[in-house]
């Protein structure tokens, strides 16, 4: 029996790193939102230490306070990932494009002739959209709930049967014989759904994956049928090994129950790792790169810890009496860590340089620390692999992959070398062109 090993995936985000202000970070460019050169560089890092894929994300509205802030994704995914795709080889390509706001012809071209191009590397996080702000740059309003996973249902089995559409043996391309495509292998699809439609063919031919790979990352009953349907990745949010098993469980069994087999869906927890000589080295970088966020967060850190905080104490540990009063907020997961942290005696800035507040978990230390995180949450068999947001892409993509990943070879926990040339080889999943008849019978 072959031994299960770890996937990963890199966070690559706006450019600049996980960390909002990363972007005034020693030996940053702070004119890195525009470089591609900059994304490429972090792509051939994280390709040389065989990460799975690059995850981009994407937003549709404009996010963050711009003053001091960077917005939260890239230019545009897609453009930065064709970029890169012509100055890598092996590494997967994972954007995320709204089922809600784009038509599924459109995304259909665009995933399909990245992983054309890319020679078999792209994946396609298909997820729906809430946001306001978004909806209002394309004249819409935000539909409830139902309405936008059945939309996203539509859009993904459209845009499934016209990757196929164009039959894996129909481009014939013999120049003696004159014949280019036998046309009658590149048909039509003619669906029409409550929210979408198309006629198609898609004039794309098959990659050396087929077709791209399906991620999803929504949670909760109605996230859990795409996931189930048609996923192979699943980027999550966990703060707890407990948590982390459930929802990989969760995932898992709602492909079972939509006809596959559970091994095809492969979970990603969330994980941030600041990484540093020592401990306290790593917080000091911390503090010192958000040191103008922190005071505003020191009442959030209040919330949590059921205390009344403020940015006078930032710089000194909970008193004797403020941590006999802690008590850890039933309302948010993060808060039992706060509380953990707090005890040892951290300054409040320090506790926020754990961070406590951030998305994900936060392993804090020397590389040593990062490989124990994740070795401990894979093999209590709570996720597949991770996708890892570094503070400063700079800086930090190289430190993990120079020495986080080698102490994972190490241990027989991580490969040496990609498996294969497509995103599908990296992934363990197997080959699909076209719709799935086993989902599309589950519908």
């Amino acid at each position: 029996m072959t031994r299960r090993t770890m996937i990963l995936g890199m966070h690559l985000g706006t450019g600049y790193g996980s960390q909002a202000l990363a972007w005034r970070a020693p030996g940053v460019d702070p004119g890195n939102y525009t470089s591609f050169d900059a994304q490429v560089r972090y792509a051939q890092a994280a390709e040389r230490g065989k990460f799975a894929f690059l995850f981009l994300p994407d937003s549709l509205a404009m996010t963050r306070d711009l003053d001091r802030q960077v917005p939260q994704a890239t230019l545009d995914p897609m453009l930065t990932l064709a970029a890169i795709a012509r100055s890598t080889e092996r590494i997967g390509l994972v954007a995320t494009g709204s089922t809600t706001f784009n038509e599924p012809y459109n995304t259909a071209r665009q995933f399909k002739t990245l992983d054309v191009m890319s020679h078999g590397r792209a994946g396609w996080n298909a997820v729906t959209t809430s946001d306001p702000a978004a909806a209002a740059n394309f004249g819409q309003e935000i539909a409830d709930r139902p309405a936008r996973y059945g939309r996203a249902h539509e859009t993904i089995q459209v845009v499934q049967a016209l990757w196929g559409s164009w039959q894996e043996d129909a481009w014939v391309k013999d120049a003696a014989t004159g014949a280019f495509v036998d046309s009658s292998k590149v048909q039509p699809v003619n669906l029409q759904g409550r929210y979408v439609a198309s006629r198609g063919p898609l004039p794309i031919p098959p990659s050396e994956q087929g077709q791209p790979v399906i991620f999803s990352a929504g949670g909760g009953e109605y996230g859990l049928t795409i996931a189930g349907r048609y996923a192979s990745g699943v980027i999550g949010a966990a703060f707890t090994i407990d948590d982390a098993r459930a929802q990989r469980e969760a995932a898992r069994g709602a492909a079972r129950q939509a006809g596959r087999d559970p091994d095809e869906v492969k979970y990603f927890a969330g994980v941030m790792p600041a990484l540093g000589r020592t401990v306290p080295d790593a917080l000091a970088r911390r503090a010192a790169l958000n040191r103008d966020l922190f005071p505003s967060r020191v009442p959030y850190l209040g919330t949590m810890l059921g205390l009344s905080l403020d940015a006078s104490q930032l710089d000194a540990p909970l008193t004797p009496a403020q941590l006999t009063a802690a008590r850890a907020s039933p309302v948010d997961p993060r808060s039992a860590k706060a509380l953990e942290i707090a005890r040892e005696g951290w300054t409040l800035a320090e506790i926020l340089a754990h961070g406590i507040i951030d998305y994900h978990p936060t392993p804090v230390g020397p590389a040593t620390v990062v490989a124990d995180h994740l070795q401990e949450w894979f093999e209590a068999e709570a996720v597949d692999g991770f996708w890892v947001s570094p503070d400063v892409n700079e800086t930090d993509v190289d430190t993990f992959v120079d020495e986080v990943v080698p102490i994972l070879q190490d241990r027989g926990l991580y490969p040496h070398d990609y498996a294969g040339t497509t995103l599908r080889d990296h992934l363990g999943v197997p080959r699909q062109y076209g719709l799935d008849p086993r989902t599309t019978r589950a519908s």
